[in-house]
């Protein structure tokens, strides 16, 4: 549990869930079984799509605080404990939206479902272990830049590795 007195504060999960009920991005910072996993996913999938949109974005639940927003077609949804600030998680949510937002020029659902790996990336660069790691939109996005760089690369020396390889046993 965080300390009250603490800056900081622990994300316990993020959920990207449609407006049908359909996970389109998890991640877990504190231990869940898979068991336990789907039963969240159920349960929070069912509270929150079915709020009215006029509700407050806070839900208690299990002794938890799950702050979600919904953006177009999607709640971005985390996890923290009672005492943490409300607000900084809604900063938080808004943060990696916009974020998403300059990297995929307008992001949309179907950019999460065909891109869930760079979601993911993104997500990882803003926050680590459940914490903000990255405040800086453009930090996060100049790194996803060096990191696809690298993974280009990555994916040139193995061509040119399989051409050399064929070429050998010719």
């Amino acid at each position: 549990m965080a300390d009250p007195s603490d800056a900081t504060f622990l994300i316990h999960f993020v959920l990207l869930i449609s407006r049908q009920g359909k996970v389109r991005l998890t991640k877990w910072y504190s231990p869940y079984s898979q068991k336990e996993r789907s039963k969240v996913i159920r349960e929070l999938s069912g509270v929150i799509v079915s709020r009215a949109p006029k509700l407050c974005n806070f839900v208690e639940w299990r002794g938890f605080k799950v702050v979600y927003k919904r953006y177009a077609s999607l709640y971005f949804c985390i996890c923290n404990d009672q005492e943490d600030n409300e607000l900084e998680t809604l900063a938080i949510i808004h943060h990696y939206v916009e974020t998403l937002d300059r990297y995929f020029g307008s992001v949309c659902e179907l950019d999460l479902i065909f891109n869930f790996h760079k979601a993911y990336f993104i997500l990882d660069e803003i926050l680590l272990a459940g914490a903000m790691q990255e405040t800086s939109k453009r930090t996060t996005l100049r790194l996803i830049g060096a990191q696809e760089d690298l993974v280009e690369a990555a994916k040139e020396e193995a061509s040119s590795l399989s051409n050399i390889i064929a070429q050998a046993t010719k």
